[in-house]
């Protein structure tokens, strides 16, 4: 008797908790609701100007245009109307580095989402960008990576709801030490580089 009255309360107790799962489904669905999953996803270029020594010991500097490739993702959530708040993670391949930015950001729409399908809107990544990709000669390595900053504008075509095309303008800072190889008199050469660029990427979004 004592069994069965102990899987009659383990069942009682069951069917009570029963419906107060199922009444908290509508909950979680009314919060993927009210801050849905964003991705922006980018591919382009960065744009830049390197100065650096004519040669060994040289007091002259040469400049040079310099274009990368960019891929970055933007994954977060809806959390205002008009902000997105996430996560940003991307791969960029300067001409002696190949570097792993990861950090936090946000888009935030300028304009009213039109039914026309163009809107304004402003981004801002700040993180750190990782050396683990990084392949270089002997002498040439990587030896830290630094601080990420990327703000910019975008414009994002599409119907609201829907999937979206992206063209973005920004402006990308990455930092960076690295050590190079030895003169006949050095004991050791480190170098603090200062990636500064302008980043022009097209991409989609959902």
């Amino acid at each position: 008797m004592a069994l069965i009255r102990t899987i009659g309360c383990l069942l009682a107790m069951l069917a009570g908790s029963v419906p107060a799962l199922w009444a908290q489904l509508p909950v979680m669905e009314r919060l993927e609701q009210a801050h849905p999953f964003v991705n922006y996803t980018e591919l382009g270029g960065l744009f830049g100007r390197v100065a650096y020594p004519s040669g060994f010991g040289s007091p002259t500097e040469q400049v040079e245009n310099k274009v990368s490739l960019t891929i970055q993702t933007f994954n977060g959530v809806q959390l205002r109307p008009r902000l997105a708040v996430g996560g940003v993670v991307g791969v960029d391949w300067y001409a002696n580095a190949l570097l792993l930015p990861v950090g936090a950001g946000l888009r935030y729409d300028l304009t009213r989402v039109e039914q026309n399908g163009v809107n304004l809107f402003v981004s801002a990544d700040v993180g750190y960008g990782l050396t683990w990709l990084n392949r270089a000669s002997t002498g040439n390595e990587l030896t830290k990576g630094g601080l990420m900053l990327n703000p910019g504008l975008g414009l994002r075509f599409g119907k609201p709801g829907k999937g979206a095309f992206l063209l973005s303008l920004s402006y990308k800072r990455q930092t960076v030490d690295a050590s190079k190889p030895l003169g006949w008199n050095d004991i050791r050469r480190d170098e603090h580089r200062v990636y500064n660029r302008l980043a022009v990427r097209l991409g989609l979004s959902f």
